[in-house]
């Protein structure tokens, strides 16, 4: 009996022995903020991967996306990151120069984004076109083209970030760069007195927004559906630009000193499937690149649906971002 009892308090041991080593993993992801924050997808996408991974997902956000290259690149190898999460296609040729990613070995098969997309380093997670988001009840007549919003009442103010450090900021230098090209500087000129100020992110922009401190404020198509939902009130829509909307495909890879390379793959494997894509919609209120266990909410077919979709190659952008920035940075210091 008590040989009996010893085998089972010895089993029992060894079971909760390899349960705590295997508890004792650590899966690091770099994201930004928002990502993170208490009403962002971060804490339901970790309950939901530590379920199945035997292990503890811990978060480090940084300001904004931007800000997530730039922490890697000071960092170098002796980052703690496995995943990096939150760049965008923007980024991806700059991402890869650091030598710091791994290619993820996966097959995005299933996954869907505007225009397409496949890499062997990045995997989409989510997508969302930049749009002018205006408060209806401190604007009547919002505009209905960049050159509208360009060329706009002066007094109509809006919030924008700033390229060097946030994605959507460089969204909107690149969306203003695939309407006017050369002529973008002298865009920026006159764009100039509606702008009441330019933040570090996202987040800081719309709090600002939503305080009532500008009518608008650049975000993107789907931020309306957070109000319908959440808020239960349609007060705050997308301007529908007749030029087209740039895009944003937001993506995710593993780093080469990762110490764990299986688990970083099972949590990119995660991240395209269902359990993960049917956090997002809700949370990072950006669309879904693959199934989602149930139907969108009837809020999202009510938002803008952009005619045609503005992209620039991430080549293209890590050949001109410092210049495009410079020449932003001109402008908008100009007296």
């Amino acid at each position: 009996m008590r040989v009996k009892l010893f085998a089972m308090v010895a089993t029992l041991a060894a079971g909760l022995s390899a349960s705590a080593l295997a508890a004792e993993k650590t899966l690091t992801i770099y994201t930004y903020e928002s990502f993170v924050a208490e009403w962002g997808p971060g804490a339901k996408v970790a309950a939901a991967f530590e379920k199945s991974c035997a292990c503890k997902v811990e978060w480090v956000g940084v300001a904004d996306g931007v800000e997530l290259l730039t922490r890697l690149k000071l960092e170098g190898e002796s980052t703690k990151a496995d995943i990096v999460l939150g760049l965008d296609t923007s980024l991806i040729t700059e991402a890869k120069a650091t030598g710091l990613f791994e290619p993820h070995g996966l097959s995005p098969q299933g996954l869907t984004v505007p225009g397409g997309f496949s890499d062997d380093t990045f995997l989409p997670y989510d997508y969302g076109h930049f749009a002018i988001i205006y408060d209806t009840d401190a604007l009547k007549d919002p505009p209905h083209s960049l050159k509208e919003l360009v060329e706009g009442n002066p007094d109509e103010k809006i919030v924008i970030q700033d390229p060097r450090t946030s994605t959507p900021g460089l969204g909107l230098l690149l969306w203003m760069k695939s309407v006017y090209g050369d002529k973008a500087a002298e865009a920026w000129t006159k764009l100039k007195p509606r702008v009441l100020t330019v933040t570090p992110g996202w987040s800081e922009s719309y709090g600002l927004f939503t305080k009532g401190e500008a009518p608008m404020v650049l975000s993107y198509t789907t931020s309306p559906a957070y109000h319908m939902i959440a808020e239960n009130t349609d007060r705050y829509q997308a301007a529908s630009f007749t030029e087209g909307h740039y895009v944003q495909i937001e993506v995710a890879g593993m780093t080469k000193t990762s110490d764990d390379k299986d688990l970083a793959r099972q949590f990119l494997s995660f991240m395209t499937g269902p359990d993960f894509q049917s956090i997002i919609p809700e949370t990072n209120w950006m669309m879904p690149v693959g199934a989602t266990k149930d139907p969108l909410p009837d809020a999202f077919g009510k938002l803008v649906k952009p005619e045609k979709t503005l992209l620039l190659g991430s080549d293209e952008v890590a050949a001109h971002r410092k210049a495009w920035i410079d020449e932003w940075l001109s402008a908008m210091s100009a007296n």
